[in-house]
C-alpha cells in the first residue's frame, strides 16, 4: 500500500492570468513543479491540498471536490474520464 499522496490536478489546466492560480486545482505553476519533484515530502502535498482548497470557492470548490474523490477512488478525474468517453 502505498502512501503517496494524489496529485490535485484534475485535468483542466489553464491559468488565471489575473490570480496565476489554476481554474482546475488552484494552484500555482511553482506549486505544481513542487507536486511532481520526487523530494518533495507527503507533509508538504498535505498542506499544499488544504492551501488550494481554501483557495477556491463556489463551483470551483464543489467541481474540484467531485472530481478530486473521483480520482482517488478511480485514478482518473471526472473532467478527463467525460473527456475520454467523448472521443
Amino acid at each position: 500500500m502505498s502512501d503517496e499522496i494524489i496529485s490535485p490536478c484534475i485535468s483542466i489546466c489553464k491559468t488565471d492570468p489575473v490570480t496565476g492560480f489554476c481554474y482546475g486545482c488552484a494552484r500555482t505553476n511553482e506549486e505544481k513543479k513542487l507536486w511532481k519533484e520526487e523530494k518533495t515530502s507527503n507533509e508538504w502535498k498535505k498542506e499544499n491540498l488544504k492551501i488550494i482548497i481554501n483557495r477556491m470557492k463556489g463551483w470551483q470548490l464543489e467541481t474540484f471536490k467531485d472530481s478530486y474523490e473521483h480520482k482517488k477512488k478511480e485514478g482518473i478525474s471526472l473532467f478527463k474520464k467525460k473527456l475520454l468517453e467523448n472521443h
